[in-house]
């Protein structure tokens, strides 16, 4: 019994000391600051660039088109995408739920029913996640209008743009014309929700205030909201919990 219980002891402390030495990866890493691990080792890849089938929101006349990228590796057995199948490649880069496309993809093209024309949403490096039409909006003062979650920089400074960076609020037109940043430079986007009897909508998003790297208790959470019916959709800042 005691060798058993000397074996459960050293296990424990064993594990213990495993978990205290694992940390969260920052989101952020600030000019001059050395990252704690080193780089990935790079390994060859294909990337393939390629568009969803497009997308027609109801209510609407523009065709809109994901467009991104899937890497099909060297081994056979680690072929990957946006999302895997077994060993085969899925070319899916995005889901759609009617009012909503979800995914990761780089960039969306759009198209008026009545055109061959394709105009492109940016020409920023982004991950964009969720596409969101606002169609109670639309339904009630006929403004059709996209809401974007998305990253738009490397903050984490690993040489890529993807979840591992701090996610922002975007917004545009139904047909992708301006494109703008609602949530503030740095500050990772918490969660958003539209107030149709306000025409608005609220965002809230926190702040590395003690510049760590990381989103934690001791940092700052911001609330917003913008009008939706405003020509420039301009932020304002309240404090619900003064």
């Amino acid at each position: 019994m005691k060798k058993a219980a000397i074996i459960v002891l050293a296990f424990t402390a064993a594990f213990m000391v495993s978990c205290k030495e694992e940390k969260p990866k920052p989101k952020v890493i600030y000019e001059g600051a050395k990252a704690a691990e080193a780089r990935p080792k790079k390994v060859d890849s294909t990337q393939i660039k390629i568009a969803d089938l497009p997308i027609l929101m109801e209510g609407t006349k523009y065709l809109i088109h994901p467009v991104g990228d899937i890497r099909i590796y060297d081994d056979s057995n680690r072929s990957y995408g946006s999302s895997r199948t077994n060993s085969s490649v899925s070319y899916a880069i995005s889901n759609y739920n009617r009012f909503e496309i979800t995914g990761y993809f780089e960039n969306l093209k759009f198209q008026h029913v009545d055109s061959t024309a394709l105009r492109p949403l940016t020409d920023l490096k982004l991950q964009i996640q969720t596409a969101t039409y606002l169609n109670t909006i639309a339904d009630k003062t006929r403004r059709q209008i996209l809401v974007y979650t998305l990253v738009d920089a490397d903050t984490n400074a690993d040489g890529k743009v993807d979840s591992n960076d701090i996610k922002s609020l975007y917004i545009s037109e139904i047909n992708g014309k301006h494109f703008k940043k609602l949530s503030g430079d740095v500050q990772e986007l918490v969660d958003w929700t539209l107030i149709d009897a306000q025409n608005r909508i609220y965002f809230r998003t926190i702040e590395d205030i003690n510049k760590n790297g990381a989103f934690d208790k001791n940092d700052v959470v911001h609330y917003h909201y913008a009008d939706l019916l405003a020509a420039d959709w301009t932020v304002t800042d309240y404090k619900p919990v003064e």
